[in-house]
């Protein structure tokens, strides 16, 4: 997969975006990783994408602040300043009404940057991710998960083997980076435990009826996002699509790519021309 690498700077923060080009007359893609993930994760939706039936498009993602690439220590990691960024990038990158496509904090940050910011996008896809809250041991979750890890790994297939195997797990061993001891993570673990502390908070069932355009809601049926939750989120903005994709768990866009795809091509047929 081809992608140039392009900066954008956000109040100081140099933000590392991704972007796979594309030249058709259909609505550009921006697309939000989750947490501790990076941009090229999703290269295999990319590839789906592109090869579809729908025409091409332009397809950007960036590595949030605090991952991959970008900025790994910024001092604010508030949900205002991730939807900042994408603002940013929008803005930067010259992104016409997009499509915001999220998963998991970056579907959270999608959805938040769609309540503020209603005429900026063109549609919005949500994969497994939502308003619900408030969630008091998602910090503790997070930094447990994170102190799990037997940093630093020998090689990306122990990386991988850790991380569940099968594409998932390699797509996450991926996103690590090579020290002269082995594969370290590319996050900061107090970084990461900051970025989830709003979610832990409250719900932002508030900021879910604000969003105006078109949504997608995609739940892997193995993942973590509930069917309650996804059926109270179409009932508050009935018009909202809900799918689930079988064998797929949180990681929806790398344990079923294919699917994922064909979900969010057919849903947005019945949009292009709006």
């Amino acid at each position: 997969m081809t992608a140039t690498t392009r900066t954008v700077i956000n109040d100081g923060v140099r933000l590392s975006c991704r972007d796979y080009g594309g030249t058709g007359t259909g609505r550009p893609l921006l697309l939000l990783h989750g947490l501790a993930g990076y941009a090229a994760e999703w290269d295999a939706l990319v590839r789906r994408l592109s090869r579809g039936p729908a025409p091409a498009r332009r397809v950007v993602a960036y590595d949030a602040r605090g991952h991959g690439a970008s900025d790994p220590r910024p001092g604010d990691v508030s949900r205002e300043a991730h939807v900042a960024d994408a603002i940013a990038v929008v803005e930067q990158l010259g992104l016409d009404r997009p499509v915001l496509v999220g998963q998991s904090l970056g579907g959270h940050t999608a959805m938040l940057a769609a309540a503020a910011h209603p005429d900026l996008w063109h549609a919005l896809t949500l994969v497994e991710a939502g308003p619900e809250g408030p969630r008091p041991q998602l910090p503790y979750r997070i930094g447990s998960w994170l102190d799990s890890w037997p940093v630093p790994f020998p090689s990306v297939e122990a990386a991988a083997d850790f991380f569940g195997g099968g594409p998932a797990g390699r797509a996450w061993a991926d996103g690590l980076a090579a020290h002269p001891d082995g594969l370290r993570p590319r996050v900061d673990r107090e970084v990461m435990v900051a970025c989830v502390a709003e979610p832990a908070r409250r719900s932002f069932w508030t900021e879910w009826e604000r969003v105006r355009c078109p949504t997608l809601v995609v739940r892997g049926a193995a993942g973590f996002m509930s069917a309650a939750e996804a059926a109270k989120m179409r009932a508050r903005r009935p018009g909202t699509v809900v799918r689930v994709v079988p064998s797929a768990a949180h990681d929806v866009h790398l344990d079923r790519p294919e699917a994922l795809g064909e979900a969010i091509e057919e849903f947005l047929a019945s949009h292009e021309r709006s």
